[in-house]
């Protein structure tokens, strides 16, 4: 078998756990439901654990190799997030209050949007080489392990991420006819969008 049963039973809970943990992925999908539906949170969610799937392909390829020999990688990756997040709080504070009749974002947006957000996060890539490698065994084939453990962890979050996001996006539409509220959707993804930039602007190595 290319991993171990009772690493893979270990490994399980583990993961849920982490996916249960809020973070910038949760409260991406949290300020996208509220903004633009539940359609369009579940596309996001997908759009996360694709780039989840992404970073755990180049850490069982030797990412962390190629970070130990340019640290730098990680302070670009990160200023990258940085930016694209704060571009995202703008872009919803100019959409203005939503009416009811608007259409949600679209799904291969959300999708592009949630993918971005999590391959531009240097934290994700520090847990990944982190906390998958305690489960691998140096014995068998590496990626193929990485590739499953992910697997685990884009499944897990993309149901919890997913639900959070479909939560807040029913909540989201079905006050959609009230213009002060609407109003503060704006500014509410806003505001997650530039709280998740800050914290990664000034983000701390371990």
């Amino acid at each position: 078998m290319i991993v171990d049963p009772l690493t893979l039973l270990a490994f399980i809970p583990a993961g849920l756990a982490l996916n249960l943990t809020p973070g910038a992925d949760m409260m991406f999908c949290l300020g996208l439901g509220l903004r633009s539906g539940p359609r369009s949170a579940l596309a996001a969610s997908a759009g996360i654990s694709a780039g989840g799937i992404v970073h755990v392909t180049l850490a069982g390829l030797g990412l962390a190799a190629a970070i130990a020999a340019l640290p730098v990688l990680l302070d670009i990756i990160r200023w990258l997030g940085v930016g694209y997040l704060l571009w995202l709080a703008w872009g919803a504070l100019r959409m203005g209050p939503m009416r009811p009749d608007a259409p949600a974002l679209g799904v291969a947006r959300a999708f592009r949007e949630g993918m971005l957000v999590n391959l531009l996060n240097p934290k994700v890539i520090l847990f990944v080489l982190a906390f998958v490698p305690q489960f691998i065994d140096p014995a068998r084939a590496i990626l193929p392990q990485f590739l499953i453990f992910g697997l685990i962890l884009a499944v897990g979050g993309f149901v919890i991420n997913g639900a959070v996001g479909v939560f807040a996006g029913g909540l989201g539409r079905r006050l959609a006819t009230s213009p002060r509220f609407t109003r503060g959707l704006g500014l509410a993804s806003a505001t997650i969008f530039a709280a998740l930039a800050a914290r990664l602007a000034f983000m701390q190595r371990s």
